[in-house]
């Protein structure tokens, strides 16, 4: 009798606990909004905003770098549509490429300090000099409205275009699977497995002269990537309880990353031949002559034109992962930052 309430009280106490455990994981979310906070629930995660560098990214601020350490002109560059070709799509009915390539292509030509003028999305400023040409604009301390002056907004020298044309899956694959544990069948098994799978994207694009409509580069590129899964598992008897445990590992190389790695090499490649550059041997003299980054307005992140002269604010700071956190940065921790009031 004993031994038979023994057995029933372990079948009822995991499933308690299991319940229990449940209950427990409800306490993070509540029917109620906080008195204080306004939310059901706090979102999880604290890793601060960071760079999003590619392996090229180093080339193109070294690219940048040597332009500036010698002097030479940076031409005016507009990068237009760069469009997906493929039309894969995921099986929720999303696109699978990163319909986004060509705002890549602006971030590069920043990261190398290329001058550019918007070519990609002009509808506020159409808008803008519509109102101006119906005199409806005027700026702030002119009592006149916005005159539209000839000549006033800059042309591009160069423009960029092209597409995403290849997406293809399990170029090759490669797997293996195995099972371990003795003829006893109380004794413990296992199992074990792993998988590497390899699919690429491909893009060409091409530079041409906005003068002349002259096509005068043409890059077509490729990049492979990996992806990789692996798992182990054990069951075995442990006196009257079984025990079934599996891990595993699934891990699959950014398809959007490999998008923007290459577009970063293209532009590498292009402006590298606006430049004159021969190849990488420059990028040493050129890190030599500004050994800081102070003052310098291209980096990892892009670039931008300076409103204030300031050599705190560059091009540098802008990667740093703890700047303007309020968990990471002291200098924001113990402000209380709102929206704008009127």
């Amino acid at each position: 009798m004993t031994d038979h309430r023994n057995a029933l009280m372990r079948t009822v106490r995991l499933p308690a606990l299991v319940l229990a455990g449940a209950f427990a994981l409800t306490a993070c979310v509540s029917p109620v909004a906080g008195p204080s906070t306004g939310l059901y629930a706090r979102p999880i995660g604290s890793a601060p905003v960071t760079a999003n560098p590619t392996p090229y990214s180093a080339a193109l601020n070294c690219i940048g770098q040597y332009a500036l350490a010698n002097g030479l002109r940076t031409p005016r560059i507009a990068v237009g549509r760069i469009i997906d070709y493929t039309g894969k799509n995921d099986a929720e009915g999303g696109r699978r490429i990163t319909q986004g390539a060509s705002l890549m292509a602006i971030s590069a030509f920043a990261k190398t300090g290329a001058r550019m003028v918007e070519r990609f999305d002009t509808s506020v400023a159409e808008l803008e000099l519509r109102y101006a040409n119906n005199r409806l604009i005027g700026d702030e301390g002119d009592e006149e409205f916005r005159r539209i002056l000839a000549g006033s907004v800059p042309g591009s020298d160069f423009y960029l275009v092209g597409g995403i044309t290849e997406m293809n899956y399990n170029i090759r694959s490669v797997g293996a699977d195995g099972f371990f544990g003795d003829v006893d069948p109380d004794n413990a098994k296992g199992t074990s497995g792993a998988k590497l799978y390899v699919m690429n994207v491909g893009m060409d694009l091409r530079l041409v002269d906005t003068r002349t409509l002259e096509v005068v580069d043409v890059v077509s590129y490729q990049k492979q990537i990996v992806g990789r899964e692996i798992s182990l598992g054990v069951f075995s008897f442990w006196d009257d309880v079984v025990i079934d445990v599996g891990i595993g590992e699934r891990a699959q190389e950014p398809i959007q990353l490999a998008v923007r790695s290459i577009v970063e090499r293209a532009v590498i490649e292009i402006m590298a031949n606006l430049y004159g550059v021969s190849g990488p041997s420059v990028c040493t003299e050129a890190m030599g002559s500004d050994p800081i980054g102070s003052g310098r307005t291209f980096g990892a992140t892009g670039g931008f034109v300076p409103v204030h002269g300031t050599e705190d604010n560059n091009a540098a700071t802008r990667a740093e992962p703890n700047r303007w956190n309020e968990r990471r940065d002291e200098d924001v921790r113990a402000s209380n930052l709102r929206g704008r009031q009127f």
